[in-house]
């Protein structure tokens, strides 16, 4: 089924934005984080980027089309899908639902500001239309930082992809609402914009009304600021992003330019002839007083560990799980590997795991229930392909991609889309669809000295493969010399529900005895 990407709320006041330049084309192939296109409010540009993965089915506005927030911009799907019900329609039944307690949550704030300067608001973006809520990975500015509208604030997390929220306003940092790992409703204030002195307190979600700004703290306050920026600061009316961005880099105060663009918007040269004048500068907020060292640390489960966790908890206590350890004398791999290192990439670049993952594929569709998943009402599904999952450690957790058909693919084909995979899953890329859908899993842990483990088996399937390290064995030769040789560690999980030790046992004779003999397995 096709999905619509939305239109982001770029900020509370923020209703519309305008289509600068689509970054991709009707049919193009498009990944979840890809920017789709870029688009300006009245203060700023940003990039959007898709919240599914697929094709791109249909384009619902062009470039210079002014589209309401939380409306669907472009489908994104299956070729042959029908986009008809995304079209020029609010995102589903969910953009009404949303807007309406938007508008109510901002109406008390609307009553309770106080008189006076006020900061700005910065709401955690909305990344899709089933999104309510997201995590907040980790804040890239502090209290008391310099903001300037484009900067990264912090990156926030889905329960698919990991994202940077831009700051949509320009001035200091002055309060941060919620703290690396919270989770932050979707369009809710999650920081204050603004400069030094300005109240803040009425955007903390829950506040029902300001806190009273004190005459005798509001005095020193007012003193920190030069009067001319303080009294101009009403009167900053229309700039360009660009300006704004160059204006906030040279620490000039805006609003003292004077604006000849259209209808008397502030752009670039206005800004350059005011720093050759010698513009207002801005003066810098004090720093925040020293946090006092704890005796521990709380940190809370972002996304990907929230899934690892349920699935994990599932898989052992639904699972009659077994696992048998094996050895098998990897000569012949590490003499292969040691031919190609001196190749030029991508050959060069296939390793022991690559040559490990490719005998598994030829291998274990001799055991049908290991190439399996394990249906409801104790139906076992085989497979006549090869999805093969491999672990893959990154800075947001486990994540597990899938390499399709890999049985079809040679070692040359295989090394180098797992390492496609493996990047876009470190880097936050990695689309949806390519972490389901295996049939057997591998994970490969004996660079870090394991020598044998009992890795989980990730249902639906049946098995998982653990790799382990190489240790020096001694084994008896002819005339009884006793010889050394690299044994390389394998650790198979099973669901003893759907195999028995004994066909469990033989896949593993086999698999041992293909990668003892690889030339022959890759002659096959």
């Amino acid at each position: 089924m096709a999905e619509g990407v939305l239109m982001p709320k770029a900020g509370i006041t923020v209703e519309s934005c305008i289509i600068g330049e689509w970054k991709k084309k009707v049919g193009d192939s498009v990944a979840v984080g890809d920017i789709l296109f870029t688009y300006e409010t009245d203060k700023a540009e940003f990039e959007c980027e898709s919240t599914a993965a697929g094709t791109l089915l249909d384009i619902f506005y062009q470039e210079g089309d002014e589209v309401p927030c939380l409306v669907n911009v472009c489908a994104v799907g299956n070729p042959g899908e029908d986009t008809s019900a995304l079209k020029n329609a609010p995102a589903a039944s969910d953009a009404p639902a949303a807007a309406a307690p938007t508008a109510e949550a901002a109406a008390p704030a609307a009553a309770a500001r106080p008189a006076g300067p006020c900061a700005e608001a910065v709401i955690m973006p909305k990344a899709g239309i089933t999104v309510e809520s997201c995590i907040i990975g980790e804040w890239k500015k502090q209290i008391g930082d310099s903001v300037a509208v484009g900067d990264i604030l912090f990156t926030y997390e889905t329960d698919k992809a990991e994202f940077e929220c831009e700051s949509t306003a320009a001035g200091t940092l002055l309060a941060k609402f919620f703290e690396d790992g919270d989770e932050v409703p979707c369009l809710e204030n999650v920081c204050a914009i603004g400069n030094a002195g300005d109240a803040y307190e009425f955007l903390k979600p829950g506040a029902e009304v300001p806190a009273p700004v004190a005459e005798a703290a509001a005095a020193p306050a007012a003193a920190a600021e030069t009067a001319a920026p303080a009294a101009a600061k009403a009167e900053l009316t229309a700039i360009s992003p660009r300006a704004m961005a160059k204006a906030v880099s040279a620490g000039v105060n805006p609003a003292m330019a004077t604006g000849t663009g259209p209808n008397g918007r502030i752009i670039e040269r206005d800004i350059d002839k005011l720093i050759a004048e010698g513009g207002a500068v801005y003066t810098t907020a004090a720093a925040p007083a020293a946090v006092p060292e704890t005796e521990f640390e709380d940190v809370k489960f972002n996304a990907v560990r929230k899934a690892t966790a349920k699935s994990m908890t599932k898989s052992l206590s639904t699972m009659a799980q077994l696992t048998q350890q094996f050895s098998f004398d990897a000569t012949q791999i590490q003499a292969y590997r040691a031919m190609l290192k001196p190749m030029d990439a991508p050959m060069g670049k296939i390793s022991l795991n690559d040559m490990v993952m490719f005998a598994v594929a030829k291998t274990v569709l001799s055991c049908p229930d290991l190439n399996a998943n394990m249906l409801e009402d104790n139906v076992v599904r085989h497979f006549n392909h090869v999805n093969l999952g491999f672990a893959c450690d990154t800075p947001r957790g486990l994540i597990v991609p899938t390499i399709f058909h890999a049985d079809e693919m040679s070692l040359l084909e295989l090394s180098m889309a797992a390492k496609e995979l493996a990047a876009a899953a470190r880097d936050g890329s990695l689309s949806p669809d390519k972490m389901q859908g295996a049939t057997f899993t591998v994970s490969n842990i004996g660079s870090f000295g394991c020598e044998a483990f009992t890795p989980v088996v990730n249902p639906p399937q049946t098995g998982i493969l653990g790799i382990c390290n190489i240790q020096t064995k001694i084994k008896s030769a002819k005339n009884g010399v006793i010889e050394t040789y690299p044994a390389m560690g394998l650790s198979l999980t099973f669901d003893h529900r759907v195999i028995d030790g004994a066909p469990a046992a033989r896949f593993m004779s086999d698999l041992c005895k293909n990668l003892e003999n690889f030339m022959t397995l890759m002659a096959k």
